[in-house]
């Protein structure tokens, strides 16, 4: 599937093919930590056919495991782009579905790290809600 997508502020945009049936949910800590939310969903893609239009800034964090990955944002607002691995895990990288266009169409077919999953999480769609704010 052809996706596009990019920053807050349209300072970096991007345009690729992903496999839909790859999208998952991430409850893991530093996922809760680096998008202020409970999880993230991620859309995996191959770095060789992405094209970005702007080179987004690069945050190196280390996992629980050890491992690195790059957090890649925009440096103008602050937006998360994707992560990436480093050495065998480079050529992979993990986009942010917020900043796809097709978000909607990509829907998650599983969860992982659930771990960390906050307890409550499966109650959400129990609370009050409204159209706007």
């Amino acid at each position: 599937m052809r996706i596009e997508g990019g920053c807050h502020c349209g300072a970096i945009t991007f345009e690729v093919d992903v496999d839909p049936e790859k999208v998952y949910v991430c409850n893991c800590t530093d996922c809760q930590v680096l998008s202020g939310s409970p999880y993230r969903i991620v859309v995996p893609a191959e770095v060789a056919k992405v094209r970005l239009s702007a080179k987004p800034k690069i945050y190196m964090k280390t996992a629980q495991s050890g491992r690195s990955r790059q957090q890649a944002f925009c440096a103008d607002c602050g937006t998360p782009i994707y992560s990436r691995g480093v050495g065998e895990d480079e050529g992979r990288l993990a986009l942010r579905w917020g900043t796809i266009r097709q978000c909607e169409e990509l829907k998650p077919v599983r969860r992982a790290r659930c771990r960390s999953s906050p307890s409550w999480i499966g109650e959400v769609n129990d609370l009050p809600a409204s159209e706007t704010a």
